[in-house]
């Protein structure tokens, strides 16, 4: 069964994007825009995750979290567009789990989503959804850690090359087009194009691929896009 995710944000752009890349992922994504909404909505339905805007019309983000707490244990994540460390200690003081600072990249919320998920009642679930380990032929992905190693010798990725691969690698067979993985790994405000897409491509396969010119894991769908071969053939 898959797991279930509440986002609550009252920009509709960000809960479209959260529930889009979590979507992607196989969970299941409910959403709310206000407060009320959403404690109405948790004391309803059984959730295994809520990500929680503390700005939020109605009820604020840690008037919800109050009051959850007070009948629920289910893991939070606050998203906050505040620099302020005072608007982070009073959500963990509150009960919440962790934090994520707006803007953020999908990539850091359901790295976080996978941490905590591990560390509750729920992670035998959670583990049913998410693998992180990832083996295919000689190449080995360990998601936790962020290491990839290829035939048992690590493999030095950047931040974006990891997170490409990771992208690729969880949804092994899935094409993406070059405007998606853009949008994805480095967000709908990266002011670059989707020529950044292609020479990380290039990199990534020079490093993780026996002939970067003949690729067995990063393939091309020409005029497509990008995918991730699971099984060599």
């Amino acid at each position: 069964m898959a797991l279930k995710i509440l986002v609550v944000d009252d920009e509709k752009m960000i809960v479209k994007g959260l529930r889009f890349s979590l979507l992607q992922d196989g969970y299941e994504v409910d959403c709310a825009y206000d407060g009320e909404e959403a404690v109405n909505m948790i004391r309803e339905k059984q959730f295994d995750m809520i990500l929680l805007d503390v700005m939020l019309p109605k009820l604020s983000g840690f008037e919800v979290l109050q009051q959850v707490r007070e009948f629920s244990d289910v893991p939070i994540i606050m998203l906050t567009a505040r620099g302020d460390d005072m608007d982070k200690i009073l959500g963990l003081d509150y009960g919440a789990d962790d934090y994520v600072t707006k803007p953020f990249n999908p990539l850091e919320v359901k790295g976080r989503i996978k941490a905590i998920l591990r560390r509750t009642s729920r992670g035998k679930k959670a583990e049913a959804v998410n693998e992180n380990i990832i083996e295919v032929g000689d190449l080995r992905m360990d998601l936790d850690n962020r290491r990839v190693t290829l035939s048992d010798k690590e493999i030095n990725l950047t931040s974006k090359e990891f997170e490409l691969l990771e992208l690729l690698a969880t949804h092994a067979g899935k094409v993406y087009s070059r405007t998606m993985l853009l949008q994805m790994v480095w967000g709908k405000e990266y002011p670059g194009d989707v020529r950044t897409v292609d020479v990380h491509i290039r990199r990534l396969r020079e490093k993780i691929e026996h002939n970067a010119s003949e690729p067995r894991y990063v393939q091309t769908k020409w005029g497509v896009g990008y995918y991730f071969r699971s099984q060599e053939k």
